[in-house]
């Protein structure tokens, strides 16, 4: 593919995401696909837009040292910039005057030979003298952000939480590459089998101590392998994995999984259950109910009855004491899985987490009547902030008295978590930087009344 046409669809892709609040991984999967970009290009247009959504505050932190405040930059300009400068800091695939020239031409193809001139001045002044020092800004909380190209209220927001040096080592895990994991299908194969399989087609792959049905691929892109295609494995992050392990569904259980797209964890206690009993699956869109139905039929998967339903009805719906186990994988501000999905930082405001925790606890007041005395419930999210976790943990504690934490959860963790800085009195929280996993919190409620 023509170098231009390849970094001109980097421009479009940014340009989406950021005007038109797209999910970066969502538009590069379907761009590659949409205009056939070669395999020898993918991995270098996924680099350059997710390296560059990563560093965007760091990015426009350097620029705003060689551009007139004053000076409105159309945002396909500062686009431009944005990825030359990644490119030329933090790549050395391309040298940088193959960079700047590319840049420049574009700029002359979608603008004219002033925008050319203006963005080539740019470049070789980065390339001669260098990007701004960040360490002179004298703010600690300002200087971590835009280091860690994180805002400055959530940087503020995490180490009242957790203090400097578990945010900085959270911010700068959320900046690096988060290693692939799957599930098998162990329906179908072994996880012994599916290495040996994977190891023979060249892949490099380590056992996941979080599931007995997970793998982390280190080496090839997994995607491409014989087992994904037959549909005996399947992509999901160790710390999900770790619900399927948690709620300890057995074969002929009857589940709730309340909130379930896109499938995942419904099709990992369907597979630990034996694909026999019941798992009725919901979530509010029909869209994202065809994506469980997908899911598991590609993993042959029977017992999962997805339904379009809002987790906040859902007791009009069923009646008392009706499941045997009931997952609230509730719907959160996703602030654990920026390494994947980076343009996360940007779009979600702390008044989001303030609504989105009362969401939660109204989620889990509606399915208290629901389970069984003596069944277990488990919570989850995909953040880390402790207003959608432990606070709302203690927060259900206190108005649903028939409920408490079931002491066996973190006895049954894999022992390699049982002593980890996450583990509180009210559950799991997982920090990125620790397992090379998503940011991520489960707790296992029992009913006792």
């Amino acid at each position: 593919m023509k170098k231009y046409l390849l970094r001109n669809t980097i421009i479009d892709l940014l340009l989406r995401i950021e005007l038109d609040n797209g999910y970066s991984h969502l538009l590069i999967n379907h761009e590659i696909k949409a205009k056939n970009i070669p395999t020898k290009d993918e991995g270098l247009l996924t680099e350059i837009v997710y390296g560059t959504i990563q560093r965007k505050l760091t990015l426009d932190y350097y620029i705003s040292h060689f551009v007139n405040p004053k000076k409105k930059l159309e945002p396909w300009v500062k686009i431009l910039l944005r990825m030359s400068i990644y490119q030329m800091v933090f790549l050395d695939k391309v040298p940088d005057h193959a960079i700047i020239h590319e840049a420049v031409e574009i700029a002359k193809q979608r603008g004219h030979k002033g925008i050319g001139s203006f963005v080539n001045a740019i470049l070789r002044n980065i390339q001669r003298n260098g990007t701004p020092d960040i360490n002179e800004i004298s703010d600690d909380i300002e200087r971590l952000s835009i280091e860690t190209s994180h805002p400055k209220w959530l940087v503020k927001r995490w180490i009242n939480e957790y203090g400097f040096q578990r945010t900085r080592e959270m911010c700068e895990a959320n900046l690096q590459h988060k290693p692939m994991s799957v599930r098998i299908q162990p329906l179908k194969i072994t996880r012994d089998e599916a290495i040996q399989q994977l190891e023979k087609e060249g892949y490099v792959v380590n056992k996941s101590f979080f599931s007995k049905q997970g793998l982390i691929i280190e080496k090839g892109n997994i995607l491409k392998s014989s087992l994904f295609e037959q549909g005996v494995i399947t992509i999901q992050d160790q710390s999900s994995m770790l619900v399927g392990e948690m709620i300890d569904a057995r074969p002929g259980c009857t589940v709730l999984d309340a909130c379930s797209a896109p499938g995942g964890k419904a099709t990992h206690i369907a597979e630990k259950m034996k694909n026999e009993g019941h798992i009725h699956a919901h979530d509010l869109h029909q869209k994202k109910i065809k994506l469980i139905n997908e899911k598991a039929k590609g993993l042959n998967i029977t017992i999962i009855d997805a339904v379009p339903m809002d987790a906040r009805k859902l007791d009009e719906h069923y009646s008392e004491e009706m499941f045997d186990r009931i997952l609230i994988d509730a719907p959160c501000s996703g602030l654990g899985v920026m390494r994947g999905k980076p343009d996360i930082k940007y779009s979600k405001k702390e008044e989001d987490i303030e609504r989105l925790s009362i969401i939660q606890q109204e989620i889990l007041s509606t399915v208290v009547p629901l389970l069984k005395i003596d069944g277990l419930l488990v919570y989850s999210t995909c953040t880390v902030d402790t207003a959608e976790n432990e606070e709302v943990v203690k927060q259900f504690l206190a108005k649903h008295t028939n409920y408490e934490i079931d002491q066996t959860f973190f006895s049954d963790l894999p022992k390699e978590l049982q002593s980890t800085i996450g583990i509180t009195a009210y559950g799991l929280q997982l920090f990125p930087q620790e397992f090379e996993t998503d940011g991520f919190f489960l707790t296992r409620f029992r009913r006792v009344s």
